[in-house]
């Protein structure tokens, strides 16, 4: 009979693979955990903005030396989790990163003990970080899950078998979601957050296993993430786009709106991310024809710079053994655009940020006294960093915040600690509220006098919406059918 050696530790390696795993296979499933948004106006973006946040982790995770650390690895996911999670869903992740990084400090490796500990901190992080928990949602998946570990861990060293309890366990509480909340048993679906954290969990135990799917190992070779190896089972043609295409352009004018440059990159490739400034855009980008992906970008401005690899020829040097060839010549650039992004030095007491989309709302907020926006709203909520990038641009000692959409709000909050201003986040719902919030904005009251004026003025505000039905529902006893015309109110 063969008998396999039971798994006793987790190092660093072994953690950062576990974390690439994690990473690949939610972003796989990202579309089925979006789908399962149980409400039928079109803001299930769950998976989505897991997603980009772990895809933020595992880019924090590469920069890692090769023989990190546990606590080192861990420190890494959850600082890269933190910085780029998006959407309500995204910032519960990272915190529960984070508490499971803080569980790891100077550790070497983890065994069962140590990891059951720091899924259990992960869970207490991730309860603490709401304002108000709500029972069958992640919270409760994460926090049952981590209940599971912490007993098997009394009794077993395996830490294999121990994320396997765990994980059935956690399944199990995903089902029960259903049941704890009545919004989820009407539509007959489970919660999207604990789906997504399950996915993750399930990845951890295939990469420990050895039990890589193509799919998940096909995600990684192509971004070029895990050189040893663990991925290299399956060939490049399994690489749908090529060419890893990264590029920055100068802005023609400020306010450029890039909404239909999106639309098109994402129709011709995968992986797409766009941050952008006043000044300037860069794009990230998997596609077969960069060279149309740069003359698309050429409209919307000077191109300044651009960085394009093919990834089945770094996939076949590493198979042979060979180092990957990369041009850095980005390098200087970036670290031009991060000695920008240090805190602009105070010339008045206060400063705005507004999250908005499209160039007609931006415009509006500048001319009622915004100083920076950051593109973003319903269905696509900015990460933490691109907040925090415009905080730090505004030249004041306390910046306000508006973030205008209430999956926002948790992202804004976790700025505060992460920048030297103070930073106070007016909790606006909806474009309506940041606007009044903005017409109440008076610069000689002191900081909490004017905060208190401005969320008073935002409480007597109501906003009605006009949206479609994104898929079929039943919402308070009416049925509701895709395609069909919706008015909401408040």
């Amino acid at each position: 009979e063969d008998k396999r050696l039971s798994t006793m530790k987790i190092d660093g390696a072994q953690l950062r693979d576990m974390i690439v795993a994690g990473a690949v296979l939610l972003e796989k499933n990202k579309d089925a955990v979006d789908a399962m948004n149980v409400f039928p106006v079109p803001d299930g973006d769950t998976g989505t903005n897991m997603s980009m946040t772990m895809q933020s982790a595992i880019r924090e995770a590469r920069e890692t030396k090769p023989d990190a650390t546990g606590a080192e690895v861990a420190d890494a996911l959850s600082m890269g989790a933190l910085r780029g999670a998006r959407g309500n869903s995204g910032v519960i992740l990272s915190q529960i990163f984070r508490g499971f990084s803080k569980a790891c400090k100077g550790e070497e490796a983890m065994d069962a003990a140590l990891l059951s500990k720091a899924l259990t901190m992960g869970a207490e992080s991730a309860y603490k970080a709401v304002m108000k928990p709500a029972e069958g949602t992640i919270l409760t998946v994460a926090r049952l899950t981590a209940a599971a570990a912490m007993d098997r861990a009394k009794d077993c060293e395996d830490i294999e078998d121990v994320i396997d309890f765990a994980l059935n366990a956690g399944r199990e509480a995903l089902e029960d979601t259903m049941n704890i909340n009545p919004v989820l048993k009407k539509a007959g679906v489970v919660d999207a957050g604990g789906k997504g954290y399950i996915v993750i969990f399930e990845a951890f135990l295939a990469s420990l296993r050895g039990e890589m799917t193509p799919p998940a190992s096909e995600a990684a070779a192509a971004a070029g993430i895990n050189e040893s190896g663990a991925f290299g089972a399956f060939g490049t043609e399994d690489i749908t786009f090529a060419f890893d295409t990264v590029f920055i352009v100068r802005k023609n004018e400020p306010e450029t709106d890039l909404t239909p440059l999106r639309a098109y990159l994402s129709s011709i490739g995968d992986c797409l991310v766009i941050g952008e400034d006043d000044d300037a855009f860069k794009v990230h980008v998997h596609t077969n024809i960069p060279g149309e992906a740069l003359s698309k970008a050429q409209k919307y401005g000077t191109l300044e710079l651009a960085k394009i690899e093919n990834m089945r020829t770094q996939h076949e040097d590493i198979l042979a053994g060979r180092k990957a060839q990369s041009t850095d010549d980005l390098d200087g650039v970036e670290e031009e655009l991060e000695a920008e992004e240090k805190p602009a030095q105070p010339e008045k007491d206060y400063g705005v940020v507004a999250i908005c989309a499209g160039e007609g709302m931006a415009k509006l907020f500048k001319e009622i006294g915004t100083d920076k926006i950051v593109t973003g709203g319903q269905t696509m909520n900015p990460s933490i960093d691109d907040i925090l990038r415009e905080i730090n641009r505004v030249a004041a000692e306390t910046v306000f915040v508006l973030p205008n959409n209430k999956n926002i709000i948790m992202a804004a909050e976790q700025c505060i600690p992460l920048t030297e201003k103070k930073v106070v986040v007016i909790p606006t719902k909806t474009v309506p509220q940041g606007v009044t919030a903005m017409l109440s904005f008076d610069p000689g009251k002191p900081a909490d006098a004017l905060a208190d004026a401005m969320i008073d003025a935002i409480e007597d505000v109501h906003t009605s919406l006009i949206t479609y039905a994104a898929r079929d529902s039943d919402f308070d006893g009416h049925a509701i059918h895709a395609g069909e015309y919706l008015a909401l109110l408040d």
